[in-house]
């Protein structure tokens, strides 16, 4: 009996426990495992397109070089931090050239602009060695499967200035500082003349050539010789405002060149032949940041908000503002042309035939004056 009882307590002391336990398993709360945060990929951020500028001249010329740096400063605007834009001043259109350029190919720049005519051969050069860069090159007629050309139309500037010369002219000679001998100059010469004799038939067009496009110095003497050769309203196709400092200081006129130059001689100053290179640039940047460059050229003008003629003075005969307006106007919309025969050489051979139109073959390889022009182009024989 003794036995039994003991064995009976020790089942129930086990039934008791065994069920305190299953008590004690039933209430305990299970603990889920800590979530793990998904792991997180930062996506590297994209370098920017590194984008370089040859300049012919300094930024501060008050006028190409200027015009250029604000195309520069536009595209820096628009694009922000997807673009870093680097420029060298002052490279001359020599061997030195070829050197600078590569030099901005070796920093890392994926496009590079060169900004005058003399950059050509160098960065045909360079651009045949680095298929991965995009080269453009101003007012030149050379490209290749990564070279590409732009120009502005200077000549519209050119002309619509012309029209107020030939109305403020008192003795109908006009003068005009002249650069390099190329056709983009002897082109804006002419076009300077047409219009003058669109407002007064009888001027005529003294020229003095300086060889350069930026010589502050050369320009001034180049001004002061055609003042004293009569004439009373100055144009140029140099990059200072040399020549409208010389008009302010003498008491004649003159025009800005560019940029608008109306600060250097607020008195001289009849108009500034600007130039916008902001948009082209913009496109330029977009189409290589999108991958669609191609190297087919551009020439803008008024039409595309490349060329205008600003800050024209208020001495200038609200009849001869509409005028301006009014070939604006027409230059937009393709209705009026510049270049429309009968137009004679100053041998008196016809150039355009009356009522044709020239088309950009013929603007392009100009390399004789208009009736009207004195004297020979340098490079004539």
């Amino acid at each position: 009996m003794f036995l039994t009882h003991k064995l009976s307590n020790l089942f129930s002391t086990w039934l008791v426990g065994t069920g305190l336990l299953v008590l004690a398993g039933c209430g305990q709360k299970k603990e889920e495992p800590a979530p793990v945060a998904p792991a997180v990929t930062v996506a590297p951020k994209a370098e920017p397109l590194k984008i370089a500028f040859a300049y012919i001249g300094p930024v501060g010329d008050g006028g190409w070089t200027f015009a250029h740096d604000n195309g520069r400063k536009a595209i820096e605007k628009e694009f922000g931090d997807k673009i870093k834009t680097t420029y060298v001043e002052n490279v001359p259109e020599s061997a030195d050239a070829e050197r600078v350029i590569r030099d901005l190919v070796a920093q890392g720049n994926k496009i590079v602009f060169g900004t005058t005519f003399g950059y050509m051969e160098p960065m045909l050069k360079v651009a045949a060695d680095h298929k991965d860069v995009k080269f453009e090159h101003a007012t030149g007629f050379k490209s290749s499967e990564n070279m590409r050309t732009y120009d502005s139309r200077t000549y519209e500037g050119a002309y619509m200035a012309g029209v107020i010369a030939g109305k403020m002219s008192k003795t109908a000679t006009l003068g005009v500082v002249g650069s390099v001998p190329i056709p983009e100059v002897i082109r804006n010469i002419n076009s300077f003349t047409l219009g003058a004799q669109s407002s007064n038939p009888n001027i005529k067009t003294k020229v003095v050539w300086v060889n350069k496009w930026f010589d502050p110095p050369a320009e001034t003497q180049a001004a002061q010789s055609l003042i004293n050769a009569g004439a009373d309203v100055l144009f140029q196709n140099t990059d200072s405002s040399a020549v409208l400092q010389t008009a302010e200081k003498a008491g004649k006129y003159a025009f800005g060149w560019d940029s608008d130059m109306s600060n250097y001689g607020p008195k001289a100053h009849l108009a500034s032949a600007v130039i916008n290179w902001g948009p082209y640039y913009i496109k330029t940047t977009k189409q290589v940041l999108e991958g669609s460059w191609t190297n087919s050229s551009s020439w803008w003008g008024v039409k595309e908000g490349a060329i205008d003629l600003v800050s024209i003075n208020p001495i200038v005969p609200d009849e001869t503002k509409k005028r301006i307006e009014t070939i604006k106007a027409g230059l937009k919309d393709g209705s009026f042309s510049i270049w429309k025969g009968p137009i004679k050489d100053q041998e008196g051979k016809e150039l355009l035939a009356k009522d044709s139109v020239a088309d950009d073959k013929f603007l392009s390889t100009l390399n004789t004056y208009v009736q009207g022009v004195e004297g020979k182009v340098p490079s004539s024989k």
